[in-house]
């Protein structure tokens, strides 16, 4: 199955941090106490990987953006609009998913490839 790599995305965030998620490899949308936003983050740590973070919960749009990134990954996920909204990944400026893709990604093969596609590993 294809992930959403051929789908345009849109981040409503200020001009600022969309221009950084654009221009960085791999942007990583969370909240900073999610466990499931740990898990990525350390899936990526450990692949030496790096990404621009935007944690919600400390954005005074949080909540609005949020909402917005439901839309935007509503029916993508394997458990449809009940999984949870963060953390969203953005790999190469392209919505990859939620927790779901990412990690099934990884288990296929896939994640390398987008990953150095996109310039964020060189091994």
């Amino acid at each position: 199955m294809q992930y959403a790599a051929e789908q345009a995305w849109y981040m409503p965030m200020g001009p600022a941090a969309a221009a950084s998620s654009m221009e960085s490899a791999v942007a990583r949308v969370d909240v900073s106490s999610c466990c499931m936003c740990h898990a990525v983050k350390r899936l990526f740590c450990g692949m030496g990987v790096h990404p621009t973070v935007h944690e919600l919960d400390l954005d005074p749009r949080g909540r609005e953006l949020e909402r917005a990134l439901a839309r935007l990954v509503a029916g993508f996920g394997a458990f449809g609009s009940a999984a949870p909204v963060v953390p969203v990944v953005f790999i190469g400026g392209r919505l990859v998913g939620a927790m779901d893709r990412v990690m099934a990604a990884h288990i296929n093969g896939s994640l390398v490839p987008l990953l150095k596609d996109a310039g964020a590993l060189w091994l």
